[in-house]
C-alpha cells in the first residue's frame, strides 16, 4: 500500500496567507470534527458546539496571517478554540477555573515513551465512563492527550501553562478516575 505525502497544515496556512484562500477548505475538513468533539467536552448544546466552532475558524481565517508557519498549526487552533469554549462558559456565567497553584510552580515532567497502545485504549474506555466526574481543567488535557493525541508540550501551548502543569494534572486526573471507578467497583 502506498500512503501519500500528506501536505502539513503549516503549509496549508501558508498557501492561505499568499492568498490561495480555498486551501483554507482543507484545514476545515481536518479540524471541524475534532473542536467539535472538544466543544462537546465543555458544552452540552450541540447547536452551541457547531456555531462557536464555525466562530472559531471565521477567526481563524481573519487572522491567518498572524499563525507564525514556523510553529505547529493544531495548538494555534485550539488555542482559539479553547478560548471561545471558555469564554462561552463564563458568559453563561459558570464558573470554569478556580486558582491554580499547580500553573504557579513549575514541576519535572516525566513523559513515558513506552507506554503501551494497549494500556492507551483501557484508559480511553475509563474516560469514556469517568470523565464527566473531572474538574474541567482535568479534564481538558485527558481530552487533549487522550482524544486528539497531542504530546504535553502542545497540550501546555493550548492552554498557556507550563508543560509539569500538564504532567500533574494529568496525573491527577488519572487517579481521580481511578478512585471514581475503585467506588463502582
Amino acid at each position: 500500500m502506498v500512503v501519500e505525502n500528506e501536505e502539513s497544515d503549516e503549509s496549508i496556512a501558508k498557501r492561505v496567507q499568499n492568498g490561495e484562500t480555498e486551501a483554507f477548505g482543507l484545514l476545515v475538513e481536518r479540524y471541524e470534527e475534532k473542536l467539535k468533539r472538544y466543544g462537546r467536552r465543555y458544552l452540552v448544546r450541540t447547536e452551541d458546539v457547531e456555531d462557536i466552532v464555525q466562530d472559531v475558524f471565521i477567526r481563524v481565517f481573519q487572522n491567518i496571517r498572524s499563525f507564525d508557519v514556523s510553529q505547529r498549526f493544531s495548538p494555534w487552533i485550539y488555542r482559539s478554540a479553547h478560548n471561545a469554549f471558555v469564554n462561552q462558559i463564563r458568559a453563561n456565567r459558570f464558573r470554569v477555573f478556580d486558582v491554580d497553584f499547580d500553573a504557579l510552580i513549575a514541576h519535572h515532567v516525566y513523559e513515558n515513551p513506552d507506554e503501551s497502545v494497549r494500556e492507551k485504549e483501557e484508559i480511553r474506555a475509563h474516560l469514556e465512563t469517568g470523565l464527566s466526574i473531572l474538574p474541567p481543567k482535568y479534564r481538558e488535557v485527558l481530552i487533549l492527550h487522550y482524544y486528539d493525541h497531542m504530546p504535553y508540550k502542545d497540550i501546555s501551548e493550548v492552554l498557556h501553562v507550563p508543560v509539569g502543569t500538564v504532567s500533574i494534572r494529568i496525573k491527577r486526573a488519572k487517579e481521580a478516575l481511578k478512585s471514581h471507578l475503585v467506588k463502582k467497583l
